[in-house]
């Protein structure tokens, strides 16, 4: 194709797409401007342009038929519309956008549509004509195809929801504004019309606000499209000036006079529907006596239950020859049709407000007008959309009165007074302005529409609604952090309901309790079906006790419904009716519940939301409540007052189940304040339900950082709240993740400076012996100038750890690889630790032993005043009590003895002690003479003052000097028991020798014997003896034998606690077991767990050899002496490896046991690691701790075979639990709660000691592994037990058993 020619081809395609159907254009032009592209660019171009022309063709042949079928169009006489159409259709062809206003019965809503026909709009685009209710779109459309003589949907169609009747030839398509704006989803520029009409517009509803602020935005988009706007005469220049001036043009309806009656109740207790039975009796009485006959009734009622309910009390009237008729929304096309067909005879038409102002009633000549309606309102306060009975506007009751002045003249009576008129609003308020914006801004995020700040309405809501709204659906997780819309939001918005009460159900979903809270959420959207009359309020407080649910209000509507749907499977529909009546229950708002809760099971199905077959436990359905009512959570405080979210303070609502015993925790449906802020509907909870559901919301502060031993990391004390409420005061969590800085901060200076280092390091045993050397000699001075200041040892160690390092784990990592390169890098030198040489303070000033008598006493000091053991400490054994010189202890050391002998002095009266100043020199010519003997030092030394100066004084005025000293002058006489505890202490001799003269001597010394060996292979010593006596100058004192195993020896020792004696002599003596049978002990070292390395080093049970190293102790031990009857001679020993042709069975059995075990293990571990759910990190933390318990290094020798053959079943038992705590965590939070308050004891008997120290004791081994009997019944009960256990049965055990622990 040549370029010229191609040229003037594209340019004859723009001109004519310009007429065809506007839904094309867009897409042709943008075909057109790729071919353009592809020619400028060289390429061909010949096959694009071949399809837009026959796209073109398609749609312009498409408009022309359009254009054929516009029906002949005839204009009925009479109404004001009619008359003004060429001037309407004047304003249409000028004017973008233009103000139709005009009371009911003027025909703005039917002949509009055909003047935009007229002017030949609705050809390349259809005239969309938009209706608040789908009543109104179908009866609006089925009139206009009727003066159009056209069948309904062909040139005049209407879409509802499920509903669209309407084709590509419809010219006027009417619909629900909900169906526009769903189509401006699919189609934002609105291509498919060419005009719009908004049809009442002044009841202001959410949609029509929605519409009027887009298509403000919309407009200058579309040149081409006309809006027109209709309203009853209501506020129109709020209209006009949205849309910049838009013009507006009223048009008076076609009334007659209407006369206003006010007929208020007679008192106060007079019932609505004898009210109108009362006016319409009037109006038919003033009919005889008037003359004039003829014409319909139209009574307005606020609800669909209201018009019931008249309606049975205008048939028990019995008036004479009148049909009455319902007309609300939700009637059947059938039902609704009936209204508008011509009839006989007279009507009385009960009617929503969908009458007021939508749809036109024929025939009407009486109006009766309650002054109510159901208006939609969010409380602010409680987060829940309502729908509250209100008085109606003044705007509102006109258009009412207006409605009985269309075919004569009218009687509107108002039942109510007419200062009460006077005094009512002018205007209804918007919907924007009075509806839960969480809903609507969800609408728009989902809608594209925009942001709801920057969106132009007609009446633009409050700022603190609008940011209110976004944090509700921030809470209910409907909207991100940068306030997109997630797809749970997309799910609730899909939910006809307030999404507080949809996030319920989407809770419930997910947890298995869709079927309960599906009763639950259609029960709070409903009003309270249980009636209680004022009466017979009693009464009807005993019939509802039989639903009540002990812990639950929400259960109790469960309750209730499972109660009435077996009445209604079993009843007729008038003996349920009865049933009702006679349990104070309404069967109409029973009837309302049902429609909900049929609609609300419809929605979930669409949306794939499954219900649960089996009936929910208690925690699955408030676990689902919780979410979605976040804010109306609280805690018991003081006189059942609750402290509850935002510092807000409420009580229990006394019609409530848990009035009298009120939870701990709750949640409310509702939160509503009449004399106080009481809470409706309320149910008690647990805080981890809270927590789980709004962990995107909760503040957690962390306090108390500090270094666990134990664990060899940092942890803090976290404190979790929501909206200012404390959900956890204080838990223990790993704070190294949550700020490194600090951790390892905390780290050096807790785990280092602090010396709770509990690593491997060399380097810490020569900071601990140095800072015991330097704070001895601090002690020793009495002074605190020696050592240096933390922060000195703190740089130290700052300057030399990398900056990563936050826990034990990751320091001793690096510390190896540190030191290979520089062995004393972490190595404190004693200078740094040093302020001064302290060269005065040595072993002759302050000695470490106080010999006398033949006896050595060791000394400790210590430098704290006030404390019990402040100044110097001689440790004696209680059997050498009264050994001790009392004269000696006078002396105290050398080093405070020249301070003693000045405080002496001092003490003395003054008439004394002036003989002897000034007193340091008279003490330093003094201290050269004294020597400690059997003298008290106050006497020698007032001996060698009387010497010096021929003074005496007397023994009482030093005496009293002595006594009144101050402790740390004296010593402090610590008292060890057999075992070398401190026993007693206390600074008078005489009275400790008098309290313990009965105890005989049991003290261990350490000096000149020989009973101790090493390198042992055989029992080549003789017997071992349970205690063996050591002889040390006057004192005797008992020692304990044990064989302390190597790997290829023993070794035999005395030890100072029997106890350990015997937990050491266990492993020794089975070493020597060992040693005896080289032959089987060889053979099995070769041959035990070969090839199964892999195994062990994913258990980190080390390596091959210790573990099979382990294995052979343990053989030993089961084959020679399970029962622990450990030999104390040559003869039992040799007599016990009689049995040794079994050892090689039973190692093989034990590996065996262990491979099984470890390939258990290894997929288990894998699984755990996996595990991603926040709310099983305490299930995976305590599962973590028992595997730590189960497998160890060197486990095997303290598991008994009886207890290593049940780790298979410990095992599946860890994998159950893993399973049932991923589908109900709170359950396992539960047991695990009542697992560790069974064994906190023991448990805490377990971090001050070894695993080994515990499994020498019997009593204690056989508690800890009923503790784990115990976890497989309360975790895996599908196992059983290997012997009967549980809580109380462990705390028997621990009572019995208790008494061994002493010796730990």
């Amino acid at each position: 194709m040549k370029h010229p020619e191609t040229a003037t081809s594209l340019t004859a395609v723009e001109s004519r797409i310009a007429q065809c159907m506007g839904r094309d254009r867009y897409r042709l032009r943008k075909s057109l401007s790729n071919a353009r592209r592809r020619i400028k660019a060289g390429k061909p171009a010949d096959r694009i342009l071949a399809q837009i022309k026959e796209q073109l063709e398609t749609s312009l042949a498409l408009v022309e038929a359009r254009r054929q079928k516009v029906p002949e169009i005839r204009w009925p006489e009479g109404l004001p519309v009619v008359a003004r159409r060429d001037e309407i259709a004047e304003l249409i062809a000028k004017h973008q956008v233009v103000v139709v206003a005009g009371e009911t019965g003027s025909g703005k809503t039917t002949q509009l549509p055909k003047i935009c026909l007229q002017l030949g709009r609705g050809i390349t685009g259809q005239i969309g004509h938009t209706q608040p209710r789908r009543i109104a779109a179908r009866t609006v459309a089925n009139r206009i195809a009727e003066e159009l003589g056209q069948p309904l949907g062909e040139s005049v169609g209407y879409q509802v929801r499920f509903t669209d009747h309407s084709s590509e030839h419809t010219h006027i398509k009417l619909m629900t504004d909900g169906i526009l704006l769903a189509e401006i989803q699919r189609d934002p520029l609105l291509n498919q019309y060419d005009t719009l009409i908004v049809d009442e517009a002044h009841e202001r509803s959410l949609n029509i606000d929605f519409l009027l602020g887009y298509l403000k935005t919309l407009l200058p988009k579309r040149p081409d499209l006309k809006l027109i706007i209709t309203s009853a005469t209501i506020d129109l220049e709020k209209f006009s000036q949205h849309f910049d001036g838009a013009p507006i043009i009223e048009v008076s309806g076609r009334t007659y006079p209407v006369e206003i009656r006010y007929r208020p109740p007679l008192d106060s207790d007079q019932d609505l529907n004898e009210q109108v039975v009362a006016a319409v009796e009037e109006l038919l009485e003033g009919e005889k006596s008037s003359g004039r006959r003829g014409g319909d009734i139209l009574v307005f009622m606020s609800g669909e239950r209201e018009i019931r309910e008249c309606h049975k009390a205008l048939r028990d009237a019995q008036l004479a020859n009148i049909e009455i008729l319902p007309l609300y929304a939700r009637l059947s096309l059938a039902e609704q049709a009936k209204v508008f067909h011509g009839h006989k005879g007279r009507r009385i038409v009960l009617a929503t407000n969908v009458a007021e102002t939508s749809i036109t009633v024929p025939g009407i000549r009486y109006v009766i007008d309650p002054g109510t309606a159901r208006i939609s309102r969010y409380s602010y306060r409680s987060k829940i959309q309502r729908l509250p009975v209100e008085p109606i506007s003044q705007a509102s009751a006109n258009q009412r009165a207006g409605r009985c002045g269309r075919v004569s003249a009218g009687i509107c009576v108002r039942l109510y007074d007419e200062k009460d008129f006077e005094q009512r609003a002018q205007f209804t308020d918007a919907e924007i302005l009075r509806t839960n914006l969480a809903a609507v801004i969800l609408q728009m995020l989902q809608l594209r529409i925009g942001d709801i700040r920057d969106f132009p309405f007609v009446d633009p809501p409050d700022q603190r609604l609008i940011n209110d709204g976004y944090k509700l659906l921030q809470e209910l997780q409907a909207l991100d952090a940068r306030g997109k819309v997630t797809p749970l939001g997309r799910t609730l918005s899909r939910l006809p309901l307030d999404p507080r009460l949809g996030r319920m159900l989407a809770a419930a979903a997910a947890r298995g309790s869709l079927r309960e809270i599906l009763i639950i959420v259609s029960a709070l959207a409903v009003q309270d079906p249980r009636e209680r009359p004022a009466e017979k309020r009693q009464a009807a407080d005993e019939k509802h006790r039989q639903w009540q649910h002990q812990e639950s209000d929400f259960l109790s509507y469960v309750q209730l419904w499972e109660a009435f749907e077996a009445q209604r499977q079993a009843l007729s529909q008038n003996q349920l009716r009865k049933w009702c009546q006679r349990n104070f229950l309404s069967w109409l708002r029973m009837r309302e519940w049902r429609d909900i809760h049929h609609q609300l099971r419809l929605a979930c199905r669409e949306l794939e939301l499954k219900e649960n077959a089996e009936a929910a436990d208690y925690a699955a359905v408030h676990a689902a409540i919780v979410p979605g009512l976040l804010g109306n959570i609280g805690v018991r405080d003081e006189n059942k007052e609750f402290l509850g979210c935002r510092n807000r303070r409420f009580h229990i609502f006394p019609g409530s189940g848990q009035f009298k015993k009120p939870p701990r925790w709750v949640v409310a449906a509702q939160l509503l304040e009449t004399s106080r802020l009481f809470a409706h509907t309320v149910a008690k909870i647990e805080p981890d339900w809270v927590l789980a559901a709004a962990e995107h919301l909760v503040k957690r502060n962390y306090s108390e950082p500090h270094y666990d031993t134990r664990s060899g990391r940092v942890m803090a004390f976290e404190k979790i709240s929501l909206y200012g409420l404390v959900l956890v005061e204080k838990r223990r969590v790993h704070f190294g993740k949550l700020d490194p800085k600090i951790s390892r901060e905390v780290f050096i200076r807790q785990a280092l400076v602090e010396q709770r280092y509990r690593g491997k390091g060399g380097f810490f045993e020569h900071y601990r012996e140095l800072l015991a050397e330097l704070e001895d000699l601090e002690a020793k001075s009495r002074r605190r100038d020696i050592l240096v200041d933390d922060e000195v040892i703190f740089r130290f160690f700052d300057e030399r750890v990398p900056g990563d390092i936050i826990n034990l784990a990751g320091f001793e990592h690096w510390r190896k690889r540190a030191e290979e390169k520089e062995p004393h890098l972490l190595y404190v030198p004693r200078e740094l630790l040093m302020q001064h040489t302290a060269s005065n303070i040595g072993e002759a000033q302050f000695p470490d032993e106080l010999s006398t008598g033949g006896m050595v006493f060791p000394l400790a000091y210590h430098f704290e005043p006030g404390a019990e053991d402040d100044g110097v400490s001689v440790q004696v054994p209680v059997g050498a009590l009264h050994q001790v010189p009392a004269a000696r202890l006078t002396w105290l050391v050398p080093g405070l003895l020249r301070d003693k002998c000045i405080a002496l002095i001092k003490a003395l009266p003054k008439q004394w002690r002036k003989y002897f100043v000034p007193v340091p020199a008279a003490v330093d010519k003094a201290l050269p003479r004294l020597q400690p003997d059997q003298l008290p030092l106050w006497q020698a030394l007032a001996q060698e003052l009387k010497r010096q100066t021929a003074q005496e004084v007397p023994d009482s005025a030093w005496e009293a000097a002595e006594a009144s000293l101050e402790d740390f002058y004296r010593f402090n006489i610590q008292v060890l028991d057999e075992e070398g505890e401190l026993l007693d202490q206390g600074r008078n001799l005489p009275e400790l020798q008098a309290r313990y003269k009965d105890r005989v001597q049991k003290e261990l010394a350490t000096a000149g014997d020989d009973f101790e060996r090493e390198g042992i292979t055989h029992w080549d010593f003789g017997d071992l003896p349970e205690t063996h006596i050591l002889q040390q100058g006057a004192l005797k004192v008992r020692a304990y034998p044990t064989l302390i195993e190597a790997q290829d020896s023993v070794s035999l020792k005395l030890l100072d606690n029997p106890y350990e004696a015997q937990r050491q002599s266990r492993a020794g003596i089975c070493r020597l077991a060992l040693l005896h049978l080289p032959e089987p002990v060889k053979y099995l070292r070769k041959e035990l767990l070969r090839g199964k390395e892999l195994g062990l080093s994913a258990a980190d049970l080390g390596k091959r050899e210790d573990v099979a190293d382990d294995i052979l102790l343990a053989a030993a031990r089961e084959l020679f002496w399970p029962d622990e009857q450990w030999p104390r001679t040559e003869a039992d020993f040799l007599s016990a490896l009689e049995k040794s042709g079994e050892l090689v069975s039973v190692a093989q059995e034990i590996a065996d046991l262990l491979v099984k075990a470890l390939a258990q293990l290894v997929p288990l571990r894998k699984l755990i690691k996996q595990q991603k759910n926040l709310a099983l990190a305490m299930a995976v933390g305590d599962i973590q701790q028992q595997l730590a318990g189960l497998f160890y290094r060197g486990f095997l020798f303290d598991t008994p075979l009886e207890w290593l053959r049940q780790y298979s079943r410990y095992l599946k038992g860890i994998s159950l639990r893993l399973e049932k705590a991923a589908l109900d965590p709170n359950r396992d939070r539960r047991l695990q709660a009542e697992l560790h308050g069974t064994a906190e004891p023991y448990l805490a008997l377990a971090e001050r000691h070894t695993p080994r120290s515990l499994a020498a004791d019997t009593q204690l081994a056989q508690y800890r592994w009923m503790l784990e009997e115990f976890r497989v019944s309360l975790f895996a009960q599908t196992l059983k037990t290997l012997r009967p256990v549980s809580a109380k049965r462990l705390r028997k055990l621990w009572e019995e058993i208790e008494p061994a622990v002493c010796r730990f």
